[in-house]
């Protein structure tokens, strides 16, 4: 059965483009123009991958990326014809798999989607089976079955890729882990075409932890190097 990937454009040339390349590389696209449409199809039958447009008619494609993920972990490739920086950071702030700004090659675009779909399909595979019990004890619990971190008893809301970083940062607390060795262990293959993306991340991780514990900075950054979990968090806050 053919990866059925959703294309949410509004301009059918790139949409006739998009299509043509995915079709033509062994995909089935689908393709709809604005953002409700594109959550009513969602909702209905999930597809392996969406391309979104950040700049449609009737949203942003960021709030409309905010909404698929209140109920989906699709995996999402961002569009724009912006090729500005902020716009990429947002993108992957929000916890997009990949970004691409228009001009684009459809054979680079393939590519990319073709990656995700790697990474996703790896990941996967690679979660247990059955839910494992959570480590107990310390101010980070980490239960892997269920893709969930406790941080000082209170469960962190996390994208996958949130939930790897934390995850590995807490495998080894003050050991400095390198922005190209947490791209490989938590991206994993053609994770060079993101850049930033683990900065990116790591401040909406140190976000979501400072909401429970906003006297804490638990991720140290070492200029240069990378980044570390601190090894002597308190065991209780409050």
């Amino acid at each position: 059965m053919k990866p059925r990937i959703l294309i949410v454009e509004d301009e059918p040339g790139i949409a006739d483009t998009l299509q043509y390349a995915l079709r033509t590389d062994g995909f089935e696209p689908e393709w709809c123009a604005t953002g409700e449409e594109a959550l009513l199809r969602i909702r209905e039958t999930a597809p392996a991958l969406v391309i979104l447009d950040v700049g449609l008619p009737d949203a942003s494609g960021f709030e409309i990326f905010k909404r698929v993920r209140e109920t989906s972990d699709v995996p999402v490739v961002f569009l724009t014809a912006r090729s500005d920086e902020i716009d990429r950071v947002v993108g992957l702030e929000l916890g997009a798999d990949d970004y691409i700004a228009k001009p684009f090659s459809p054979r680079e675009l393939v590519a990319r989607v073709r990656s995700v779909l790697r990474r996703t399909a790896k990941a996967s595979a690679a979660a247990p089976a059955v839910a494992a019990p959570a480590a107990a004890g310390g101010p980070i619990v980490v239960d892997e079955g269920r893709m969930q971190v406790r941080y000082y008893g209170r469960a962190l809301e996390l994208s996958r890729y949130e939930f790897g970083l934390l995850k590995t940062l807490a495998s080894r607390p003050g050991h400095v882990f390198t922005r190209e060795a947490l791209l490989d262990r938590v991206w994993g293959d053609d994770s060079d075409s993101m850049d930033r993306t683990v900065d990116a991340h790591v401040k909406t991780l140190r976000a979501k932890m400072k909401v429970i514990a906003p006297q804490l900075d638990p991720i140290r950054t070492l200029r240069g190097s990378g980044y570390a979990l601190v090894e002597d968090l308190p065991a209780r806050i409050g």
